[in-house]
């Protein structure tokens, strides 16, 4: 039978992966569930212990194999010797942010003058615009450096160029075969053979750096009086933008964020510590904590408030000052949560009422009058998730448009998008696999929606057949404890390619259901043997799997979901984050 979301629950691991983790608990002496949860994450045998404990030593690639990061580092180490001003532009999201802080801290220790700019989501838009790199030009820049941003960005570096900036470009979205007037660093190019296309810019950033350093420690630019930086103590920068642009935790992104997060234990960053703390994040920092506490946060400045004040809380330095940007970023956050609320309910009922008319067609498209552009992406999100396929939702102010989208895993809409440039239906756009940015004008936006349409039928048609949860073990509520957390956190951290562990814990009955909060269900299941599981569902009280869990109340049903670990007022207990459920009197729900 099919669950409460109608999809079914296959094991992750196939017979071959069966036998992996056998010869990990037999061989190596792993535990029988961690053994499972990395085979199942393609972990060879004779690898688990490396991978268990990922080492910069041992992953870091050299950084010149990106394409044309060689000149990219020999202009940044020349503009540091001979002290010239450098313009930092970045993107207005975590990534940038970080990234531009990460390149500041350097130039900071390197004692060379440079100015951050990030613009105005409502007034500049994405990316290096003309007035911006004029204002900058006239402030006494030599060298303009993009971050985040500027792979497609022709006419306003065509304009820097004019004005006597050099450019660099330091970026990671998809690219068209013509690059713009600049040396672009970005293995996301289309004749980049590095491999390093998982990074996000904050990692290409990073190896810039190390790129940058290397060459000025050969010119013996370092001394006593200017000593040579340690560029470790940026990782946190780099962990945080990683999870935060839902890069994937594989390889060296997951080496990155892991030391990242260790490097955030030690509170060293000002700016990271006071957000952790008016964010009420509870012990230690995870990856859960920078997805969904700290770059939200961070995010919020430049989705309705100041752009720049994410990357001015990233590179301060006095706690004081740091404290009272975190606060304002936390307000702001609640203010971005009311407009997005308001705007999620306008935008969901347009795409009930047009599946209505139409049927359900490979994407969901939804446009508005003067929605707010900070949260158009937020809701394209949401909407991604209520109708599982890809969503777009565009807000217009007189003729133009712009909007975000977002796509579920097999569909490449960064793609679809760069070719709908390429054909003429958008103004601009960019983006890469899973997220893209869009701005047309009002009468393309039926051929856009019927381009995305053809576009993407073929895929997302295969990505829902394929569609199902797929589960590592089956357990009991006297299973899920800290001691099985723990140990499972070895394989973590968790995110985008390397999925949470998801459980099965079969024939539960559901002795409790309370609706608590705006939206979300409180409830405790109860095993054979009496032990108790218990979560919370949030934002579900409406959705299927909300229903379906109030439905079932006091019967027999099997949950599944991941494990998390809830710390509230000193205590830590085990909590399941439910991903779906079955009535266990007609069947398993496993295929």
């Amino acid at each position: 039978m099919r669950s409460a979301l109608d999809r079914p629950w296959r094991e992750r691991l196939d017979a071959g992966g069966m036998a992996r983790a056998l010869a990990m608990t037999q061989v190596h002496g792993h535990p029988e569930l961690l053994a499972r949860v990395l085979a199942g994450r393609g972990v060879p045998m004779d690898e688990a212990a490396l991978y268990l404990d990922p080492t910069l030593r041992r992953l870091l690639p050299d950084p010149s194999r990106l394409a044309d990061m060689d000149a990219a580092a020999a202009r940044l180490a020349a503009a540091v010797r001979a002290g010239e001003k450098i313009a930092i532009f970045g993107d207005y999201d975590v990534d940038g942010a970080a990234s531009a802080a990460l390149l500041g801290d350097f130039l900071k220790a390197a004692g060379t003058p440079y100015q951050i700019h990030i613009p105005d989501r409502i007034f500049e838009g994405y990316g290096p615009n003309v007035q911006a790199i004029a204002m900058l030009a006239d402030a006494g820049a030599k060298l303009l450096v993009c971050v985040d941003c500027g792979t497609t960005s022709h006419a306003p570096l065509e304009e820097a160029r004019r004005r006597g900036l050099d450019v660099i470009v330091l970026d990671h979205h998809q690219a068209p075969e013509q690059l713009p007037p600049a040396i672009v660093v970005n293995p996301n190019r289309q004749d980049d053979l590095s491999g390093l296309g998982q990074l996000c810019a904050a990692g290409v950033v990073f190896l810039t750096l190390i790129a940058v350093n290397r060459l000025l420690r050969a010119q013996n630019f370092w001394d006593d009086a200017r000593p040579e930086p340690d560029l470790l103590l940026g990782l946190d920068l780099v962990a945080l933008a990683t999870v935060a642009d839902v890069a994937p935790l594989t390889g060296l992104n997951r080496a990155l964020v892991v030391k990242g997060l260790a490097l955030m234990r030690a509170r060293g960053r000002p700016g990271l510590a006071a957000l952790f703390d008016v964010a009420g994040a509870g012990g230690p920092p995870t990856a859960q904590h920078l997805g969904f506490l700290i770059g939200p946060r961070i995010n919020a400045g430049g989705r309705i408030g100041d752009a720049a004040l994410g990357a001015k809380l990233l590179g301060h330095r006095d706690p004081l000052a740091a404290r009272q940007i975190a606060e304002e970023l936390n307000r702001l956050n609640r203010e971005r949560q009311t407009v997005e609320i308001a705007t999620l309910e306008i935008a969901t009922a347009e795409a009930l009422a047009a599946a209505d008319r139409a049927g359900e067609g490979a994407a969901v498209l939804v446009a508005g009058e003067g929605w707010h552009s900070g949260v158009v992406g937020l809701v394209a999100a949401r909407l991604k998730e209520k109708f599982r396929r890809p969503a777009f939702a565009i807000t217009f102010e007189g003729d133009i448009g712009t909007g975000s989208g977002r796509s579920i895993a097999g569909v490449d809409i960064g793609k679809v998008v760069r070719q709908a440039v390429e054909a003429g239906l958008l103004v601009k756009g960019g983006g890469h696999a899973m997220a893209a940015g869009v701005t047309l004008r009002r009468e393309r936006l039926a051929e856009f929606a019927a381009f995305l349409e053809s576009a993407i039928a073929e895929n997302v048609a295969a990505a829902r057949a394929a569609e199902a949860l797929l589960v590592d073990a089956m357990l009991t509520a006297a299973g899920a404890n800290l001691a099985l957390h723990a140990i499972l956190e070895k394989a973590g951290p968790f995110g985008s390619g390397n999925p949470e562990p998801v459980f099965v814990f079969p024939a539960h009955r559901l002795v409790d259901v309370m609706p608590v909060g705006q939206g979300h269900l409180r409830w405790r299941a109860q095993s054979a043997d009496g032990a108790s599981l218990e979560g919370i569902l949030f934002r579900a009280a409406e959705e299927p799997l909300g229903r379906a869990l109030v439905s079932a109340r006091g019967q027999a049903v099997h949950l599944a979901g991941s494990l998390v670990l809830d710390r509230w007022n000193g205590r830590e207990r085990i909590q399941l984050r439910l991903l779906d459920l079955a009535l266990a009197e007609t069947g398993t729900g496993t295929a």
